[in-house]
């Protein structure tokens, strides 16, 4: 039985890599036209959530969304979420219909294929250098003025430590958020560990469940509030993460 686990997450694994191939070439032209101006960008976002759709959806994935606020189509929010899995991204992508991007370590850049379009659309950072850290408002800035919201993973990256519930969050999202006085939104993803984390042979197809939160206003605040509200923000999320569990 033990034989038959390992083959079968051998050859789940690679059919993962082999599914975020498949969209992106089948699409290539039209995600190549769309990334040439700004005003492509939601054309280029709206093929990004069909190529997240078919990984999950190919992957044996189902998700289920409990969603509280009904997001404002013209309001530029700060999306953040706990970060335990490669298909958070994907998940993402499929569960927020309003354009937006992430903010991403700069490493992804060089995965093939992928990378190419992810460092065309994406803010990336380089968290070893206080330039790169800089930049990323400035990104940030323009993107924000042309409505769309961003995407940041708080955390700063997967625990090593799979028994850990939740990392301690970074400032960089919370600092945004209060800069640009835009909502923050918190997400949670409470089953993307068990169905597919970074440890290889482990994981299973099955349903991913999703709990988007009730907005956190910025209007108002500065940046004295941001431990505050990074804090509110921890504790919304790890709440609910407790609360499936049980």
């Amino acid at each position: 039985m033990r034989i038959l686990k390992v083959f079968f997450w051998i050859v789940w694994r690679i059919w993962f890599y082999i599914l975020m191939a498949i969209p992106i070439l089948i699409m290539f032209p039209f995600l190549v036209i769309s990334i040439l101006t700004e005003s492509g960008y939601p054309y280029f976002f709206k093929m990004a959530r069909i190529w997240a759709k078919v990984i999950l959806f190919g992957m044996g994935f189902s998700y289920k969304v409990n969603q509280e606020p009904v997001l404002k189509s013209k309001t530029s929010y700060m999306i953040v979420a706990n970060h335990t899995s490669m298909v958070d991204i994907m998940l993402m992508l499929a569960i927020i219909k309003n354009p937006f991007v992430f903010v991403g370590k700069q490493e992804l850049s060089k995965i093939p294929l992928f990378g190419f379009f992810y460092k065309r659309t994406c803010i990336l950072v380089d968290r070893g250098s206080a330039k790169s850290r800089r930049d990323v408002f400035e990104a940030a800035q323009q993107r924000i003025k042309r409505g769309l919201s961003v995407c940041i993973f708080p955390e700063g990256g997967v625990p090593d430590d799979e028994s850990i519930v939740l990392d301690e969050f970074k400032d960089g999202a919370f600092r945004l958020a209060i800069e640009h006085q835009i909502p923050i939104l918190p997400i949670t993803f409470p089953d993307n560990k068990k169905r597919f984390s970074y440890t290889f042979f482990s994981g299973s197809p099955g349903v991913m469940r999703v709990k988007i939160h009730t907005h956190i206003e910025t209007q108002g605040k500065t940046l004295d509030d941001r431990r505050a509200i990074k804090q509110e923000t921890f504790q919304i999320i790890y709440d609910q993460l407790v609360s499936f569990e049980r």
